[in-house]
């Protein structure tokens, strides 16, 4: 087969998708009278689509999202729930991660703020960006470890590196003196340089009673919320009204 060296060294240079597409146009009747340039185009779009198809894999396996299928197509924007198609089209063009701003996610449990930051977390990962999905326990958990075994410095250079960082269950444990200063390292680091979403069942007037230091309160509240996107999620537990649907059929 003359094009069996061509396909090799494709193949040695990971171009297995182009490769392919190659085979497969030998065995379409008539690909003989399809034009050159045509023919090449086909075989870069083949292995074009398939570079980006496997790096929105990588990106969406490291992102840990919670809800892993989630996206914004999906997202219900009824009046009551405090949320518009405008602000979803808005997000879902990722120009806040340009401009290095946040979004902050507020509204009672089960409402889905989980999902609109997931489906966020998504969004951006399509774009190309470097997310993390984590929630704020466990992330606090992390650090205390990572202090204890002396890799506290490379995970704040790992956070600091993400484009876009999501923060669920903003509010939920307790903080600790340690917690507080750990939370503005990690804030301070992405400051007007990368962006941050974060998820609370606590309404953002009452940040700065959780924070329960009033200089730590303020510099937090100064790098998060001042220049965030805020989305007030509002209605019922749409966990309750799922089961509750189920329950009736």
């Amino acid at each position: 087969m003359l094009n069996e060296p061509t396909i090799n060294k494709l193949n040695q240079m990971k171009m297995f998708a182009m490769a392919n597409a190659w085979v497969e146009q030998q065995k379409q009747p008539g690909i003989s009278k399809v034009g050159f340039d045509e023919r090449f185009g086909l075989l870069v779009d083949a292995e074009h689509f398939a570079r980006e198809d496997r790096r929105l894999t990588r990106l969406l396996r490291a992102a840990k999202l919670r809800i892993s299928g989630a996206c914004l197509e999906d997202i219900d924007t009824p009046a009551r729930r405090g949320i518009d198609r405008a602000t979803i089209r808005q997000l879902a063009t990722c120009v806040w991660t340009q401009e290095h701003r946040n979004v902050i996610i507020t509204g009672a449990t089960g409402v889905g703020k989980t999902y609109i930051a997931c489906a966020l977390g998504q969004q951006c990962c399509r774009r190309g960006l470097r997310t993390l999905y984590t929630r704020l326990p466990r992330l606090l958990d992390e650090l205390t470890l990572a202090r204890a075994d002396g890799t506290y410095p490379r995970l704040l250079t790992k956070l600091a590196r993400l484009d876009v960082l999501i923060i669920d269950d903003w509010g939920l444990p307790k903080l600790t003196e340690a917690a507080r200063h750990d939370v503005l390292e990690i804030l301070e680091d992405r400051y007007d340089l990368k962006s941050t979403i974060v998820t609370s069942q606590l309404p953002i007037k009452h940040w700065h009673e959780y924070i329960n230091d009033p200089s730590i309160a303020d510099a937090l509240l100064d790098r998060v919320v001042h220049n965030a996107h805020k989305i007030e999620l509002k209605g019922a537990s749409r966990r309750k009204e799922t089961a509750k649907a189920t329950n009736n059929k």
